[in-house]
């Protein structure tokens, strides 16, 4: 039996999220975000204790806002990444993505520091462990505690195949030994989830997964490492652990043995699929940032918004949050609905969502000119966000291991998927729209199918081409037709050791642009299922034009330019979101400030 301890620590935790909420799942994660703005406060606010002044304050003693953790534990945020009936809030994986999206657009390393660290960790369990295991784990969550993972070793980077740190079979259990390094929160979790060798044979039977929860290992066993420090995230406690002859009982074992290369694997589409999502947030406040600046600075006699390529990044990095929350939308709502196809999609996201976002924040910096480099005062939130930003393109999977998730799969989507699928149902494109328990059961680690991409295909004789906008779109979106055509073909011709992680730099190119794909179906979705809905903006073809010229312009498609209606409606909406303080993301969600 797992043995725990009570909470320990500077916050006194409540017992629980309380009873669980009325009402419908929609009404539950607006009352949700509506709870979480209104506790931690208006950001721009320099007397708020969770303000971006406080929080920068923290970050340069590189440690996390105690302010906002305690906020954190009063709202009961572990709540949120334990399922329903385990006790906690945890219904759909897209209405987390939103609940956590308002702490990450304050920071970054808050966000993983207070918890997402322990949801990646805890999504093994929910979707492998035992009952005995999830019931304990859902106790030290819901107690307020903190748990880690550890998939990686430095020496073997992604190739997490290749780890040497073993939990070795012994009399009733297993004995751990070894290192793991650069594990967030190792210092303070309640229990760690370690990817681990059970066997010396190479190969990916090899390897398990064991849930060790801290109070009932022996102390003079382990030991936790020294601290790192980071360049961004600097608030995170970031070190390792080393264990000699450490026993744990064979009920710490998270499903079965041999088993730990797939059970990660699984627990990654939902958490790929996620957490890219959430850091949309810090994009958001980097472009409230850069729009409160344009509008209030003079330059060559104008404000800076008047200069027409400050005015067009600003529409342009709305679009990208746009494009990469479709995405986003779609690969979680995919987790309920198409679970056997999130593989692929998860991969997708973790690849080209911190990539887009990135590139966004540079063209923001570009800008705002040299207060970009500021890391105080009025702009100092928007640096931070651009230190903190790339660690999620890295994290338990870095952006070279999502395109060797994809590439095995080319091939296989090539014969049996791409132009003869049926398109994604209406509902992976819907936000507001209920969804049923995640299926963890049914999370497969390789599809033959794709309806995302089928959703494209349907989607060229579906739009409609009367206006100039809809005409542009629907122009668009037969040449990124064309292009799944062309990656079809390329993929049917794939030799052998490009279907692998030792492809060709030219294969994970290919992975790349189908990913860009992905993005353009998911973005057709949105639109299609907003017609005839009460937001006006997302049922306007004029972003729908935009989204898809600009993923074309990426994957190098020489496209008319747009009607000069499309930018324009995106500045508006820009200049109208900053003003109402609503999200710059599918839900224009009203914001605290």
């Amino acid at each position: 039996m797992l043995i725990g301890s009570a909470a320990t620590g500077p916050h006194e935790v409540s017992a629980g999220p309380g009873p669980y909420p009325p009402g419908g799942q929609e009404d539950r994660v607006v009352a949700r975000i509506a709870e979480l703005e209104t506790r931690l406060g208006d950001p721009t606010d320099e007397r708020g204790e969770v303000s971006y002044a406080r929080l920068l304050e923290a970050d340069e003693r590189a440690e996390l806002s105690e302010h906002g953790e305690q906020a954190l534990d009063d709202l009961v945020l572990n709540a949120d990444f334990v399922p329903h009936r385990l006790g906690g809030r945890l219904e759909r994986i897209d209405t987390l993505v939103r609940v956590m999206r308002q702490v990450f657009r304050r920071d970054i390393a808050l966000g993983l520091g207070y918890g997402v660290t322990s949801f990646m960790a805890a999504v093994n369990v929910w979707s492998s462990g035992t009952e005995e295991q999830r019931r304990r784990l859902a106790e030290l969550l819901l107690d307020g505690r903190k748990v880690s993972v550890a998939y990686h070793e430095l020496a073997h980077g992604n190739d997490f195949v290749r780890n040497e740190f073993q939990a070795r079979p012994a009399d009733g259990g297993y004995l751990l030994n070894g290192t793991k390094q650069v594990i967030n929160n190792a210092d303070r979790a309640a229990a760690w989830v370690l990817f681990s060798r059970t066997s010396p044979a190479p190969g990916s039977r090899s390897h398990s997964v064991v849930l060790a929860d801290r109070a009932g290992l022996d102390q003079d066993r382990y030991r936790v490492l020294p601290r790192y420090d980071a360049v961004g995230v600097r608030g995170c406690h970031l070190s390792g652990l080393e264990f000699t002859d450490c026993p744990v009982p064979a009920a710490a074992r998270v499903g079965e043995e041999g088993k730990g290369v797939e059970l990660a694997l699984r627990a990654f589409q939902i958490t790929r699929s996620a957490i890219p999502g959430m850091a949309l947030g810090a994009t958001d406040t980097a472009l409230r940032t850069v729009t409160g600046f344009a509008l209030g600075r003079q330059l060559y006699r104008k404000s800076v918004m008047d200069i027409p390529h400050a005015k067009a990044t600003l529409a342009t990095t709305f679009l990208d949050l746009l494009i990469c929350d479709s995405l986003s939308l779609a690969a979680t709502r995919a987790v309920h609905v198409l679970p056997e196809e999130t593989s692929v999609y998860a991969a997708a996201v973790k690849y080209l969502v911190p990539k887009m976002l990135t590139d966004a924040m540079y063209d923001l910096s570009i800008v705002l000119g040299a207060r970009f480099y500021v890391r105080e005062g009025e702009f100092g939130i928007f640096q931070k966000h651009v230190r903190d930003l790339p660690v999620l393109s890295l994290g338990h999977a870095g952006s070279a291991a999502c395109q060797a998730t994809i590439i095995p799969q080319l091939s296989r989507l090539a014969r049996r998927s791409w132009f003869s699928d049926d398109p994604a149902p209406g509902s992976v494109f819907r936000p507001h729209e209920d969804l049923p328990d995640i299926p963890f059961e049914r999370l497969s680690l390789a599809s033959g199918r794709d309806g995302l991409s089928a959703s494209l295909v349907a989607a060229v004789d579906e739009l409609p081409s009367g206006s100039p906008e809809e005409r542009a779109a629907h122009g668009a979106a037969l040449r990124l037709m064309d292009e799944l055509r062309q990656i079809q073909e390329q993929s049917l011709g794939l030799a052998p050791q490009d279907r692998t992680a030792l492809a060709s730099p030219a294969t994970f190119a290919l992975a790349d642009r189908y990913a860009v794909l992905l993005a353009a179906a998911s973005v057709i979705g949105v639109w299609q299922q907003a017609q005839g809905g009460s937001d006006t903006f997302l049922a306007d073809p004029a972003w729908l034009a935009a989204a898809l010229h600009r993923l074309g312009r990426r994957l190098g498609h020489s496209l008319p330019d747009l009607p000069a209606s499309c930018e324009n409606r995106l500045h508006d909406e820009v200049l109208a979101r900053f003003h109402e303080n609503r999200s710059y993301d599918l839900y224009n969600a009203p914001l605290a400030g």
